[in-house]
């Protein structure tokens, strides 16, 4: 299984990307990669494993490294998790909305929020 880091950079690579670039359209900070890089994290939340999959085009089982299904993912699995990264990833609806969202700035994302809370009388 490969460090975390060593794959969102070998993609970003591929991309023609800077990570610093990533973090700012994804509106995560910076620290986020730096501390993956460092060893000093090596787990990511689940919304941003798949904020950064999407955004690198690839499942985010390939961004935790887990090509074996023996091996135990970077993203903690429990019951509720697997089914909530079910739903975001096959739902036509959720995947067009990290779509659309996916060069947004975060102001923009907690605007869309707003109006989807408005639309839902929250």
């Amino acid at each position: 299984m490969g460090k975390v880091s060593d794959i969102i950079d070998a993609r970003l690579h591929e991309l023609g990307i800077k990570g610093s670039k990533m973090c700012d359209d994804l509106g995560i900070s910076r620290s986020t990669l730096t501390e993956l890089r460092k060893g000093r994290s090596t787990t990511l939340k689940a919304e941003r494993a798949i904020l950064i999959a999407d955004y690198l085009g690839i499942s985010v089982e390939e961004l935790v490294g887990n090509t074996d299904q023996k091996e135990k993912p970077l993203v903690n699995q429990d019951e509720e998790l697997t089914e909530y990264l079910d739903e975001l990833k096959n739902r036509p609806e959720m995947r067009m909305l990290f779509s659309l969202t996916k060069g947004a700035k975060k102001e923009d994302v907690e605007k869309a929020v707003k109006v989807i809370e408005a639309l839902l009388g929250k």
